[in-house]
């Protein structure tokens, strides 16, 4: 990516709601969208994820230490660990252990995978930010006890960041007035809901963006269904912990 190009990227956050984002410290994402080691798969993917605007948004800078939700395939795994660099940090919290990401810890030791069980978030020590994409609907999917792990992991989030930091979430949008109630059928959550529970966790919503915003998607099929996947309305927010 040139600078041209990065710079018409950071333009487009011109639709954030909140504070203004600045271009990280020091970083070339281009070189780290570049990197030979990302799979094409992943290269594929980047029009739609649009990884450099979600990087400048969340405030990501070389440097940060970040533990990062349910990476799943370490799409967004890859990202991070070139975006913090050297002296950065990222822990991948995952349910069980990964192969994949495993071998990629192997040539990139600013990278730390985590066994966690739902709703935990293991840090040595408080991070910059904590980070999940297209994961927070299941977590309400997941129960522990009378408590659905999203709560927990919320109350886990703020625990672990920094006075300061950032939570930072995307996912799918779910129709208006759906709440929660779609988030085992459709895999989606009305952003207004999850507003609601990181708010009583004791985070601030700083901004939100229109970044991943789709005006086709009616909110009405599940996220996997064919011509829809991969271009669902989804919602950007970034809340941050007081100081």
């Amino acid at each position: 990516m040139t600078r041209t190009s990065m710079l018409h990227a950071l333009l487009a956050i011109a639709s954030v709601t909140g504070a203004a984002t600045a271009a990280p410290s020091g970083m070339d994402i281009g070189a780290v969208l570049a990197d030979p080691a990302r799979p094409e798969a992943d290269r594929v993917r980047d029009a739609d994820r649009k990884p450099a605007e979600l990087i400048a948004f969340a405030g990501v800078k070389k440097g940060s230490t970040i533990a990062e939700l349910a990476p799943g395939g370490g799409y967004f795994t890859r990202i991070l660990t070139g975006a913090v660099g050297a002296k950065g940090h990222v822990y991948a919290m995952v349910g069980r252990p990964s192969p994949v990401l495993a071998e990629y810890a192997t040539t990139h030791p600013n990278l730390t995978m985590v066994v966690i069980q739902p709703g935990e978030v293991k840090v040595p020590a408080p991070v910059d930010v904590v980070w999940t994409t297209l994961n927070y609907h299941d977590f309400k999917n997941n129960k522990v006890g009378e408590t659905d792990g999203a709560t927990l992991t919320n109350a886990a989030a703020f625990k672990a960041l920094k006075p300061g930091g950032v939570y930072f979430i995307v996912d799918h949008e779910a129709a208006p007035g759906a709440g929660t109630t779609v988030t085992s059928t459709l895999h989606r959550i009305e952003s207004a809901a999850v507003r609601k529970e990181v708010e009583a966790a004791g985070f601030r919503l700083e901004a939100q963006s229109t970044l991943l915003a789709h005006a086709d998607d009616d909110h009405s099929l599940k996220v996997q269904e064919t011509g829809i996947r991969g271009k669902t309305d989804q919602f950007v927010l970034r809340f941050r912990k007081p100081k």
